[in-house]
């Protein structure tokens, strides 16, 4: 069986912004530290740090490393 990190390694790493509101980002190993106007990510590429108004975590799936974020997204560093 192959361990989380394999797993995670294997995806792609992507980013889909709808609107300015719905956020889905892929190849997620980490979420280091976020709030309600900042994220902090580590991904199968570097870190990601994604700045808004009002961001809310509305999905994250550990085994395949994506996450879905709601708000209004500002920036991305």
């Amino acid at each position: 069986m192959e361990t989380r990190e394999a797993i995670i390694g294997s995806y792609n790493h992507s980013i889909t912004l709808t609107e300015r509101k719905n956020l889905l980002i892929t190849g997620v190993k980490k979420i280091e530290n976020f709030d309600n106007e900042e994220f902090l990510l580590e991904t199968t590429m570097g870190y990601l740090v994604i700045k808004g108004e009002g961001l809310e975590l509305i999905k994250l799936d550990t085994v395949s490393g994506n996450v879905s974020i709601k708000g209004l997204v500002t920036a991305f560093s």
